[in-house]
């Protein structure tokens, strides 16, 4: 257990506790800090306190950072198509039919359990199931994450995507012929209200969810499209194309019933193409782009070439 001692001077006077720490441990988020707090790690002038506590010049502050818990999960040798790494994270091109993080009815092969075998120090990061963890991808998309590899890390990833600072952007097939050639979709979503595996852009009090899009070609059946969300809501390219009769091809879950005209597709038709963000530990900035990968490049060449723009 890492102990840490702050006393408080008189700029912090009436400062909330956990507002102090988060200010003084950079490193660290306040939803972080706030759960410590609950853990008992935090005291102030020797005693337990509370996250809402005003602190008062002269207290001293003293937080003890608990020891990472080990991951309860196993490692497994799955290869992962890595891009770059280095001592702080490492941003990888996931494969369809990959999940992300052990679930009910996944509890292996899953990128959680490679990561652990390629990351021999992951183990507690960012929570017991999920070490290292900053986003996710759903099974059946493809595409670019990042990993952290380091608590500072997994923090200073987290900020940049709570702060939407974080560039995203996605290919995807839909169902229909999309216009006008941009625009965007600005409803906020929330959990369905009879299937709750499901979320919906129906839901009162839904959270804001905003996406733009952008036409990159047309066919008889479909569109292919570039996507720009905006928020980081579950689901939320799939929801919203659904809200708008154009679902993404290939999902079970939000597409409907097959279109006849339509080739298979065996996964829905989702691609996490650009990533961009800022380096937690150099302050560099970081952009990759990883082109479509092969069962969609093929479904695409074949459509194309019967359905021409």
């Amino acid at each position: 257990m890492n102990t840490s001692l702050y006393p408080v001077e008189a700029e912090f006077q009436n400062r909330r506790l956990d507002i102090f720490l988060a200010e003084v441990q950079k490193d660290l988020t306040r939803s972080q800090i706030k759960k410590w707090i609950e853990q008992g790690c935090v005291q102030v002038n020797g005693h337990l306190s509370k996250a809402h506590y005003k602190l008062k010049a002269g207290d001293r502050v003293e937080l003890s950072i608990p020891a990472p818990v080990a991951s309860k999960v196993e490692s497994e040798d799955i290869p992962l198509d890595i891009l770059y790494e280095d001592e702080c994270l490492l941003v990888l091109n996931k494969s369809p039919g990959m999940v992300v993080h052990p679930a009910p009815g996944h509890s292996g092969g899953t990128l959680v359990n490679a990561l652990l075998n390629h990351c021999k120090d992951l183990q507690g990061i960012g929570g017991v199931e999920r070490p290292g963890i900053v986003h996710r991808l759903d099974r059946d998309t493809s595409g670019l994450l990042v990993v952290a590899k380091n608590l500072a890390a997994l923090n200073g990833l987290a900020r940049q995507f709570k702060d939407r600072t974080v560039k995203k952007v996605y290919l995807a097939f839909v169902r229909g012929r999309v216009s006008p050639d941009r625009g965007t979709i600005a409803t906020p979503i929330g959990r369905h209200k009879v299937h709750r595996k499901k979320m919906s852009t129906q839901h009162q009090g839904g959270r804001e969810a905003e996406t733009d899009y952008e036409v990159l070609q047309r066919g008889s059946f479909f569109t292919y499209l570039r996507l720009f969300p905006k928020t980081g809501r579950t689901h939320q390219l799939r929801v919203h194309l659904a809200s708008i009769q154009h679902p993404i091809l290939g999902d079970t879950l939000y597409g409907g019933k097959p279109d006849p005209q339509c080739p298979k597709l065996e996964r829905q038709a989702l691609h996490a193409y650009r990533l961009e963000f800022i380096h937690p530990q150099t302050g560099k900035p970081l952009s990759f782009e990883v082109p479509l990968p092969p069962d969609l490049d093929r479904w695409l060449q074949s459509v194309s070439t019967r359905n021409p723009t």
